[in-house]
């Protein structure tokens, strides 16, 4: 075996330790393809295509719960890679008939210019972020407008871990850059450090549940979404990808991105439920008491506030799944704190990693999508894992992943020394097996499916992308 697959069978090793199957079964898998594929130093393509691996054998574990053979597995490596910027390839028909790339939208670029590295007094560099209303915060901190310019200046007044402090106590968002190093020695790297990358823990008691008749592996298994934005929503995409009945809940007033919207929808169904209001909770409670799987993007703690803590879950619904996606995870100093794709990198070493790596005087965000991605397809893999553990011993589980402990994940794979001519993108005969056409609420639009290959249940999205809010609050039919 060469170096690359040593170093990716570490990865998919450690995730089959987290899986702790009773018996020693044999998946035929294959994963094809090399790093770099992306123009950064990091096994990204390596560290994603282990994730989808490994999932693939969750499914296969679930396949043969049902009383079928198992089946082969396979992952193309510059695929999965290409999935961490997948908006990228999404396409739109004009009015002319031609397939073109879907712009983001201006405001949204210009917010996501403002999320970018700035130095602060103390020489170190701070990220701040403005996205979904929490920019106003931000800016009340700093005492500025929303320019590059007025931002960089007001920064520079700050000591970065002040300025760090400053920003969650006011309930907005931001990171100071550190190395790899700083990160394993603060508090919180230290206390990821001691977790898995994917924490599976049994919460309370119930009885062992068979999986209902159907032909997909995850037929009959119902998932209330409620996420937002990238990793948690990709996370319950990919449980819709092998059958289940996924079923998206927001509320009219909380903010969206419409493009992250179009972009990891596919295959669900979407309702508004105002969780706040004594109605919803009501309704909501009603889809908890019919539902196997509940994923959600909110803060530790949060869902506690609304009445549907973990233990008032497991009440409700002896046997439920609570999949938890955040930014730091499951506990630890930072736990309460919001965080998103460039904080993740900021915080952990990322940044600083990239930034010496191609030679920059400052650090420097990376492109692909490698934290959100990442952790969503943990996430999906942990929910496979505790229906597969439901199956065979009953209880309520509980499954943690988070942004930064996904990022010392992919840190721990070690760095890529050559890199520069790496491709960066899916040549056209590559993409031709994997878009997936659909006319619908949004339009005729090409996206790219999954890229997951098991041989006898392929993944894929049923029925169209739903606006959001266009179903009601109610389960199909098993």
């Amino acid at each position: 075996m060469d170096s690359v697959a040593h170093q990716r069978a570490e990865a998919f090793n450690e995730l089959m330790a987290i899986r702790a199957f009773p018996k020693a079964e044999v998946d035929n898998v294959l994963v094809t393809g090399a790093d770099p594929f992306y123009r950064i130093p990091f096994r990204i393509g390596g560290l994603v295509s282990s994730v989808l691996a490994a999932t693939g054998v969750a499914i296969n574990d679930i396949w043969a719960l049902r009383g079928h053979a198992r089946q082969s597995i396979a992952v193309g490596l510059p695929e999965a890679a290409a999935t961490l910027r997948s908006m990228d390839y999404t396409r739109a028909r004009d009015k002319n008939g031609a397939y073109r790339p879907v712009p983001l939208p201006p405001d949204r670029a210009h917010v996501m210019n403002l999320c970018r590295p700035y130095r602060t007094r103390n020489g170190s560099w701070f990220v701040p972020h403005f996205s979904l209303g929490l920019g106003a915060k931000v800016l009340d901190v700093l005492g500025c407008d929303d320019t590059t310019d007025a931002i960089s200046a007001a920064v520079a007044n700050w000591d970065a871990n002040e300025l760090e402090d400053a920003v969650a106590s006011a309930g907005a968002c931001g990171g100071t850059v550190r190395t790899k190093q700083e990160w394993l020695a603060h508090p919180h790297g230290s206390y990821l450090a001691d977790r898995p990358v994917v924490e599976l823990t049994r919460v309370g008691p119930a009885k062992a549940e068979s999986f209902h008749l159907g032909e997909r592996p995850l037929s009959g298994v119902r998932v209330l979404d409620l996420t937002r934005i990238i990793a948690g929503p990709v996370s319950s995409r990919g449980l819709a990808e092998h059958g289940a009945d996924v079923l998206m809940v927001t509320a009219q007033h909380l903010l969206q991105a419409p493009e992250h919207v179009r972009d990891t929808s596919q295959g669900k169904r979407s309702c508004f439920l105002d969780l706040k209001s004594a109605e919803g909770a009501s309704r909501f409670a009603e889809l908890v008491r019919e539902a196997d799987v509940i994923v959600s993007s909110y803060r530790p703690g949060a869902l506690d506030s609304l009445g549907f803590g973990m233990e008032e879950l497991a009440r409700l619904r002896p046997g439920i799944i609570q999949v938890s996606v955040s930014c730091y995870g499951s506990g630890g100093p930072f736990a309460q704190r919001r965080g998103w794709e460039q904080i993740a990198q900021a915080v952990t070493g990322i940044c600083q990693t990239q930034s010496a790596a191609v030679g920059a005087d400052q650090p420097k965000i990376v492109s692909p999508l490698i934290c959100d991605f990442t952790t969503g397809y943990l996430a999906t893999y942990g929910a496979l894992l505790a229906l597969g553990r439901r199956a065979r011993e009953g209880g309520s589980w509980q499954v943690e992943v988070s942004l930064c402990r996904s990022s010392m994940f992919l840190q721990s794979q070690g760095l890529i020394s050559e890199f520069e001519t790496a491709p960066e993108t899916l040549a056209q005969e590559q993409l031709a097996s994997f878009y997936v056409q659909e006319d619908g609420a949004y339009g005729d639009i090409m996206a790219l499916g999954p890229v997951l290959r098991l041989s006898e249940t392929p993944p894929y999205w049923a029925g169209s992308t739903p606006l959001l809010g266009s179903d009601a609050p109610v389960w199909l039919p098993r």
